[in-house]
């Protein structure tokens, strides 16, 4: 297996940078050690991988070169919330569980879920998954008593609205290149979104 110089300097640099994640890391040191006419074995044993994973990616290499190192598209289903069911899940856990007659001090993922599907602000929804998406935002308001508490029973528009807008949409029909968003004055407060 031959190496051009590029290939070799890309290889270096997914092996050595330091936020490389260690798989692509692993795949970057297989390759060079393949170049320099190592056996799968051989290679296998000084990386600490299996020998089927040097052959993998050692073969992917060869018949994509760099760009084959990179993870092949999983299948899986497509995300199944909207951004308007997220941002409301979201909502629903600014509020206080008192609000709602649940006997709790704060919400729990379980409860949150149950409480999501009660509202029918969507059919099912997992604990797991409503703990990730909460994890996943950058702002954390639920963790503070006194950031939002939503309470505008237009919400789900006005959210709906804001929320089609970051996607480049306007009522219902897709923003073309030469077309913007300017958002003049967006903040939250206690009782809504607004935006001008």
């Amino acid at each position: 297996m031959e190496l051009t110089a590029g290939e070799r300097h890309r290889l270096k640099k997914m092996a050595y940078a330091h936020k490389t994640p260690h798989q692509a890391r692993q795949r970057a040191t297989i390759v060079p050690l393949a170049a320099r006419g190592r056996s799968n074995a051989r290679i296998a044993a000084e990386t600490h991988l299996h020998v089927d994973t040097v052959r993998r990616w050692r073969g992917r290499f060869a018949a994509g070169r760099v760009p084959a190192l990179a993870d092949r598209k999983r299948s899986g289903r497509p995300p199944t919330f909207t951004a308007l069911q997220i941002a409301e899940v979201k909502a629903l856990a600014c509020q206080l569980p008192t609000e709602f007659e649940a006997p709790l001090s704060c919400w729990s993922c379980p409860e949150l879920a149950r409480e999501a599907v009660t509202r029918a602000i969507t059919e099912t929804i997992s604990a797991s998954t409503v703990r990730r998406r909460l994890r996943d935002d950058a702002l954390k308001p639920w963790q503070h008593r006194s950031w939002i508490f939503i309470r505008d029973p237009n919400f789900r528009a006005i959210a709906q609205r804001v929320l089609d807008l970051y996607a480049r949409v306007f009522d219902g029909t897709l923003l073309g290149e030469d077309e913007y968003v300017v958002s003049a004055d967006e903040k939250t407060t206690p009782t809504r979104f607004t935006c001008s």
